[in-house]
Order: C-alpha cells, then sequence, then structure tokens
C-alpha cells in the first residue's frame, strides 16, 4: 500500500510533536522533587492528562467545524509556550499548574491528526495505515524517552526544556505543509464552544473507548512508575523502559495492524490485552535488569497490537461527518485511562519497591477486565465486517 504525502508530513509532524512531549518526562520525577514535591509526582502525568481529557470535546467539535489542520495548530502552540516556561518554574503550585495547561496540547493536535488520517485512509486497509502512522508516534516516544536524561545532563533540565520546544516548532512547520481534509472549512466561532452531551461522545464509538480507558490505566501507573523502578534496579538512564519497549512495539506495530484488517478488530485486542497482563506483572515483580526489559519489551509488544487496532475500531465505528467527536471520545478514554493510573499511584504507592510491585499488580487485574469484556463482547455483540459502512454496535 502506498501512502500520500499528505500522510508522511502527518506522520512526520507527529513524531517530532511526540519526541518534544517525551523528551522532559524521565527527568520530571526529579524536577519536582529538587521543589519539594516528592509526594505529588502522580499529578505530573494526572494533570496533564485532565487538562487533555477536558478539552476533547472542544477539539473535535472543531476539527469537524473549523478545520483538521486549525485544531492542530492550537496543540503545537500551546506545547510550544508552556514549555518554554517550565524554567521559570520556583514552587510546586506554578510547575503543576503548567503541567495542568499544558495538556491541552494533548488534547488539540492528536485529536485533530486522527480524524485527519481517518480521512485519507482507506477503509479496508485502516488497520494497516494506523500501523504505519503509530509507527511515527512510536518512534517520537523511543526517541524522546530516550535522549532526555542524556540531554539534560549535557545542556541541564533549562537546556532540555528549550530543546523539547524547538523539537515542537519543527511539528509545527510541517503541520502547516499538510493539505486540509475537511470538505468545507467554517471561521471560528464562539458557538463552536458551546458543548453539549453530543459533542462529548460518539456512542457508536463507547465499546472502543471501555477497552482503551481500561488498558491505558496501565499506561498511567508505567508513566508515573517506571523512572522510580529504574532507579531501584541501579539503572541510570530513567527513560530506559521506555525506550526498550517502544523499540519493540514498532517492531510488531506494522503487522499487527494488518492483522486486524483480516482476523477482526477485537480478536486483535484479546490477543494484546493478554500479552499486557503478563507485562505488567512482569514489571511489577522485576528483579534485575534483564528482566526489567525483558517485561519492556513485552509491553510493547502488546501495545503495538492494542493501539492501531483501537483506533483502527474507533474509525470503523465512527459517522464519516464525526470523525472528529468520535477520535475525541476515544483520546477521552485514553486520558481518563493514564489519569486514573497516574492518580492511583497517589495512594497505592509510597516510594517502596513493595508498594511498587502492589501497584503494577493492580494494573494487571484492570487490564483483566479489558479482556472479560472483549470476549464478552465478541460473544453477545454483532459486528459488521464491511468496514466501509458504520459499524452499529451494542
Amino acid at each position: 500500500m502506498t501512502y500520500s504525502r499528505n500522510f508522511w508530513a502527518l506522520s512526520l509532524g507527529m513524531f517530532f510533536f511526540m519526541v518534544s512531549f517525551n523528551l522532559i518526562i524521565p527527568e520530571l520525577n526529579e524536577f519536582i522533587t529538587l521543589l519539594g514535591g516528592e509526594a505529588f509526582k502522580g499529578l505530573i502525568i494526572g494533570l496533564f492528562t485532565l487538562t487533555a481529557a477536558i478539552s476533547r470535546p472542544f477539539s473535535g467539535k472543531m476539527a469537524d467545524i473549523v478545520g483538521r489542520k486549525s485544531t492542530m495548530y492550537v496543540g503545537t502552540v500551546v506545547s510550544i509556550i508552556i514549555t518554554l516556561i517550565y524554567p521559570l518554574s520556583g514552587t510546586i503550585t506554578f510547575f503543576l499548574t503548567l503541567r495542568f495547561f499544558h495538556g491541552f496540547s494533548t488534547g488539540f493536535l492528536p485529536t485533530g491528526a486522527t480524524a485527519l488520517v481517518t480521512d485519507i485512509l482507506p477503509p479496508e486497509k485502516r488497520g494497516q495505515g494506523m500501523g504505519v502512522f503509530g509507527t511515527g508516534i512510536a518512534l517520537g516516544l523511543v526517541v524522546g524517552q530516550g535522549l532526555g536524561t542524556p540531554i539534560a545532563n549535557t545542556f541541564s533540565l533549562n537546556g532540555l526544556f528549550i530543546i523539547s520546544s524547538l523539537t515542537a516548532v519543527i511539528s509545527l512547520l510541517l503541520i502547516h505543509s499538510v493539505k486540509e481534509t475537511l470538505p468545507t472549512p467554517q471561521p471560528i466561532k464562539f458557538s463552536i464552544f458551546k458543548i453539549n452531551i453530543g459533542d462529548v461522545f460518539e456512542k457508536n464509538v463507547l465499546p472502543a473507548a471501555m477497552v482503551m480507558f481500561l488498558t491505558t490505566i496501565c499506561t498511567g501507573l508505567i508513566l508515573v512508575l517506571t523512572p522510580d523502578k529504574s532507579v531501584y534496579l541501579g539503572i541510570e538512564n530513567k527513560g530506559w523502559y521506555y525506550v526498550f519497549y517502544v523499540v519493540s512495539t514498532i517492531a510488531v506495530r506494522l503487522f499487527a495492524g494488518k492483522l486486524s484488517d483480516i482476523i477482526g478488530r477485537r480478536q486483535a485486542l484479546i490477543m494484546g490485552v493478554s500479552i499486557l497482563i503478563i507485562a505488567m506483572l512482569m514489571t511489577g515483580f522485576a528483579e534485575t535488569a534483564f528482566w526489567y526489559t525483558s517485561a519492556s519489551f513485552i509491553f510493547g509488544i502488546a501495545t503495538g497490537i492494542s493501539s492501531p487496532t483501537l483506533f483502527a475500531w474507533m474509525a470503523d465505528l465512527s459517522p464519516t461527518h464525526r470523525r472528529g467527536v468520535g477520535s475525541g471520545t476515544l483520546f477521552i478514554a485514553l486520558e481518563f485511562g493514564i489519569l486514573f493510573g497516574a492518580a492511583s499511584t497517589l495512594s497505592i504507592y509510597n516510594n517502596t519497591p513493595e508498594s511498587l510491585n502492589f501497584a503494577f499488580t493492580f494494573g494487571a487485574y484492570v487490564a483483566g477486565l479489558a479482556l472479560i469484556y472483549l470476549i464478552l463482547h465478541l460473544l453477545f455483540s454483532r459486528t459488521n465486517v464491511n468496514y466501509k459502512k458504520t459499524v452499529k454496535e451494542i
């Protein structure tokens, strides 16, 4: 399958955005600790994802009315500005406030990008296309997470924030080169920001959103806890886990996306979630760098199967004229899943290795609920195998 210039420019823009976003994550636990806020580590991801979730109904509606590109512009500009302000943080409150507002970047850019890429992918190859698109995102994650600590060690934390912001500028330039796919974009009006329940959720997408919510609780736990787990195991690079899990997720993502086009979305998801359960248990109970690295590979396989399949399933279920809202619905589930996972560490994790093991076991139980839901959904609901039509699900 060949892809358009629009597709590659968008994928590359998302790559640089993800690099920008992920460069700073491995060092944020250290940053808030220096401010005296060690007890608030869970809020670093939690506040960010809360804002992203709140903004999804607005970004979804904006993408369907004003345009996909305009929505992406908002997210990129916010990321550039907020990242440049981080070095000015002198208090815990100011830093957490910036994390809260930084969430608008991921609330807008990925929603517009996902709606646009759905427009340009043929339905029968949607899983494969989402796999390629997701590979750019995954590469951005591994590059960002892998380089964050070395850049901070070389240029200081302030230098890290500046480089992160410059990387977002590259993303903005690439997005500018992308062709708008919304047929008749309208000027932005105040009425766009009047939200009703229909702008928040696309009901046809709720089955995919349920699985997304449950599985990304595990992601929230991973984001908050693996930097500390690395330290406990004597691994200097706090982004170690991210690097290896993304290497493996890239290795399987293209295959997994195509697989869901052949065997079905839910069947592929059952495979991915089963592997996720194993990964969470291995991560929690790993006592050596070897087993910890092995767990990260397995976690990458799980996300490599599940992520493109969930976005392809969302695209199958969304009516054409509500793809922005449909994308927003899935991202709301993603954000609330990460938020719930990150926030749960405030009560589960007390900065000891024992409590860290318990937190990852909790993640395995939650992934088990997703597996049960998928099996029941496969057994008791109908699906339309013709992806060219809107799929009606219960």
